[in-house]
């Protein structure tokens, strides 16, 4: 018997490491299935990065150009104020010109008013001088309070009424 015992402790060890080889390779089966899923399911995730990564960069590029609209709208902006602030400037000296000029006038008016006024009176006196004068050497009175007035030189001319077109009519002016 002693021959059979190593062959039947053999066989025994034998179908242990069959067995447990068995239960190692539908281990590693089940394992390499689960790699296989886990790989899968890892493509999944990379595509949607990769999605996502485009996404992110098409945003970006419409960002940049928001951002880029948005800065020349503030330079147009600021250039509008700028000219708007110089139309004020320019209509406020334009204004004070305007302003010294009426007053210049209404000095010059107030200066030839009073010229003429002074003149009035220098004339009054120099007719009460002559009048006196005059008087003094019983002379005639050259001059009367009452003036000639002088013909004019053209006739009036006749008012043109203003006639109002009806439709169809020409205008010649």
């Amino acid at each position: 018997m002693a021959p059979s015992a190593p062959r039947t402790r053999a066989a025994a060890a034998l179908r242990m490491k069959q067995t447990a080889l068995d239960s190692r390779s539908g281990m590693i089966r089940r394992l390499r299935a689960q790699l296989a899923t886990e790989r899968r399911g890892l493509a999944a995730i990379k595509k949607e990065l990769e999605d996502t990564q485009v996404a992110l960069e098409a945003s970006h590029k419409v960002i940049a150009g928001h951002s880029e609209i948005g800065l020349s709208m503030s330079k147009k902006m600021e250039n509008i104020k700028a000219k708007k602030q110089q139309v004020k400037e320019s209509h406020v000296v334009c204004h004070q010109k305007f302003q010294a000029r009426i007053q210049e006038a209404e000095d010059s008016m107030q200066a030839q008013h009073l010229i003429i006024e002074a003149l009035v009176e220098e004339k009054d006196s120099l007719l009460q001088t002559i009048q006196g004068l005059q008087e003094a050497n019983d002379a005639p009175a050259p001059f009367d309070d009452e003036w000639e007035e002088e013909p004019k030189e053209h006739p009036e001319e006749e008012e043109i009424e203003d006639i109002p077109l009806g439709e169809g009519e020409i205008d010649d002016e």
